[in-house]
């Protein structure tokens, strides 16, 4: 094992603790990757981005120097190379000449007298700091701000793994208490995050991941807020993915952790700020989703009216939407009247706010007047389809086979038609 993990050589790595009884599922599980990508590994993919392999030591409980990837505080890595040396088969010249090369070949147009041309190496990778200090959290924390905004269509997950994966480092990093439990926080905050996109684009491996990090750092922290949100978050995806059961548990325990947010704690989100009560409305309202899931709509629709009854939503809130789940209850319970005004509100909500939620929100308020009978139910269901196309969110994508099983339910061509396009964009590639 230290000579395969010596020679950087993963599938054997992996292949190793595999005849140990560890299995694919397990190694994706700790170093984050999914079980295809391990399995490729063990094939004979070769990993070679560095950020990747720290984050196979980290997740094995492998130290880094057995990979040749410890950092000295001089801001050499092993064999004495610095962030500024180049391997000494490079010089500049050979560096402007494969750029002259790259620039030129745009135009299609041969390179005489360019010299020989050798592939290159990557970058060395920057030297994490010897200490950690306020500015560092700020950097996370605006990461994590602008990652989340960019969600607004879906944040792609490999982008925001590997942002979380290189926060993550810094906290090996020294510094003052106060400063490193600032920065605990703030990296917990980024796996969070990530574990939305993660389950955003339907990877569930993925998005437990990150919510496992997120939730062990919000541990660490002491951090009540993030305990509750991390809990309700992650039980949402394992109801989603077809474990409501699992789900509700998670949530519950998240609901129970949100009493112990202070009263008058407003957290700072991607927009606007969100606190205790939101909080527990939120816990509240994702209990009435998973009961519903479970076939109890009476205890469904007591937790929803409560819910509704200690929280309503801003159009500042980013998170805090009670009317589409509410619609979806009713609409379960075929109460269509009862639904559109809520799944209406829902969808004007939404509105030049977050372009996800606003198409999950369309595709409610299409569902019910389609199944309504409505003449406005086709042009509602072909907006809200073509909204769905336009996403990257494989979530938005399943949230049509109900609209799909509706159009499919009415007569006539047009609705046929549709139901195959909102099928043919279910199952489509995001």
């Amino acid at each position: 094992m230290r000579a395969a993990l010596d020679a950087r050589d993963v599938g054997a790595v992996s292949r190793l603790l595999q005849q140990g009884g560890v299995s694919q599922r397990e190694i994706a599980r700790r170093t984050g990757q999914s079980q295809s990508e391990v399995s490729e590994i063990v094939r004979g993919r070769q990993v070679r981005d560095v950020t990747v392999l720290e984050r196979i030591c980290d997740g094995l409980g492998v130290p880094r120097q057995f990979m040749r990837l410890s950092g000295h505080a001089d801001g050499a890595y092993p064999g004495g190379v610095t962030v500024t040396d180049l391997p000494e088969e490079v010089d500049a010249g050979m560096l402007r000449r494969m750029l002259l090369a790259a620039g030129i070949a745009v135009v299609g147009r041969p390179v005489p007298r360019l010299g020989e041309l050798l592939a290159l190496p990557g970058p060395v990778p920057v030297p994490l700091p010897s200490r950690v200090e306020g500015v560092h959290v700020a950097q996370v924390r605006n990461l994590t701000r602008r990652l989340g905004a960019a969600s607004n269509g879906a944040t792609d997950p490999e982008v925001i793994s590997a942002a979380a994966a290189l926060a993550t480092r810094l906290l090996g990093v020294p510094g003052a208490e106060p400063v490193r439990r600032a920065l605990t926080v703030a990296v917990a905050e980024l796996h969070s995050e990530a574990g939305w996109a993660g389950f955003d684009a339907w990877r569930h491996d993925r998005a437990m991941h990150h919510y496992t990090t997120a939730l062990e750092l919000a541990n660490q922290a002491g951090d009540a807020y993030l305990q509750a949100t991390t809990l309700i978050y992650a039980g949402l995806a394992i109801r989603e993915h077809g474990h409501p059961n699992d789900g509700l548990k998670m949530i519950q325990i998240g609901q129970l952790k949100a009493r112990e947010i202070p009263r008058d704690e407003q957290r700072a989100v991607v927009i606007g700020e969100i606190g205790r009560v939101a909080v527990e409305a939120g816990a509240q309202e994702e209990t009435a989703s998973a009961l519903a899931d479970l076939g109890d709509l009476d205890a469904a629709e007591v937790e929803m009216a409560q819910a509704r009854e200690l929280w309503s939503a801003t159009r500042a809130d980013r998170y805090g939407d009670l009317d589409r789940p509410a619609a979806l209850l009713a609409l379960r319970r075929g109460r269509l009247d009862a639904a559109e005004p809520l799944a209406a509100a829902s969808v004007r909500r939404w509105e030049g706010i977050n372009q996800v939620g606003h198409t999950m929100s369309s595709i409610v308020l299409a569902t019910v007047h389609v199944r309504a009978g409505e003449p406005d139910g086709l042009p509602l269901a072909h907006g809200a389809i073509t909204a769905v196309s336009r996403l990257s969110s494989v979530r938005a994508r399943r949230r049509l086979q109900p609209l799909a099983a509706a159009l499919d339910a009415r007569p006539g061509r047009d609705a046929r038609d549709l139901a195959r396009m909102a099928q043919q964009t279910t199952a489509a590639q995001a």
